[in-house]
């Protein structure tokens, strides 16, 4: 069994560029025989609250095709960030594409304060069973509640995974409470963080995943990288793959 989460850099409303980034990180992801690979928060689109509305996708949008079928041809399931369109305000969206091609969907429970300007909050948790693990997904502010992660370990998850934007400025106490989140509930805790400003917030890379030990895999500020986790002879193990980079605009 192995998990990933990818750190790359998203640009400015660009979806065309974006998934071009992503499938390069599927790639390469598969090659390495990952399972499930999670990127971060709002990664197609950017973090952009103001672009949000005009910019959400649907369950069945059409933009997200070449993620369904390089998902199958791969043979790797995935969970990209993008705003879900509802009735009202978007949702913070995760969409997690399945090897099968079936598409499902979670919305963001906890907003950071200012984010119910643009977006309205999700109300039920969602889980992906890969083999004998369960893995919970996350985005961002989640995983600062310690109410959703109990949630999700009240509920047989093995393995927590959040799409995020970590600034710089917040990642130290960030990282803090990731890592007893790790610690206390016995889950694998794993983020994906952009390492590009989006959205006019400095963020702060380190894309990392946590065991109960401790720091398993970390990527620094910049990288284009994968940090996987291997469950192996009942335990894990960490590695980083460093990806090409690309030039961003905006």
């Amino acid at each position: 069994m192995k998990v990933a989460v990818a750190q790359i850099a998203s640009t400015k409303g660009d979806v065309e560029a974006n998934i071009t980034r992503h499938l390069q990180a599927m790639r390469i992801a598969s090659e390495r025989e990952v399972h499930y690979l999670v990127f971060p928060e709002l990664s197609l689109t950017g973090y952009e609250p103001e672009l949000a509305a005009d910019l959400a996708f649907t369950s069945h949008d059409d933009r997200l095709q070449p993620l369904v079928e390089a998902a199958k041809t791969l043979n790797i399931s995935i969970g990209v960030g993008a705003p879900f369109k509802t009735d009202g305000l978007p949702q913070i969206g995760m969409f997690i594409i399945k090897n099968s091609g079936t598409i499902e969907h979670y919305a963001k429970m906890n907003l950071h304060p200012g984010e119910e300007r643009y977006f309205s909050k999700g109300d039920s948790h969602h889980f992906v069973s890969l083999g004998k693990q369960k893995i919970a997904n996350a985005i961002c502010a989640d995983a600062n509640s310690p109410q959703h992660a109990l949630a999700c370990r009240r509920a047989g998850c093995d393995i927590y995974m959040a799409g995020v934007l970590i600034s710089e400025s917040g990642y130290t106490a960030d990282a803090a409470v990731l890592a007893k989140t790790a610690q206390d509930t016995g889950m694998l805790v794993a983020i994906a963080n952009h390492n590009h400003p989006t959205g006019g917030w400095s963020a702060a890379g380190k894309s990392s995943i946590w065991s109960q030990q401790g720091l398993l895999a970390s990527t620094n500020e910049t990288q284009n990288a994968l940090v996987i986790a291997q469950y192996e002879l009942c335990h894990w193990k960490g590695e980083v793959v460093v990806l090409q980079q690309a030039t961003v605009q905006g």
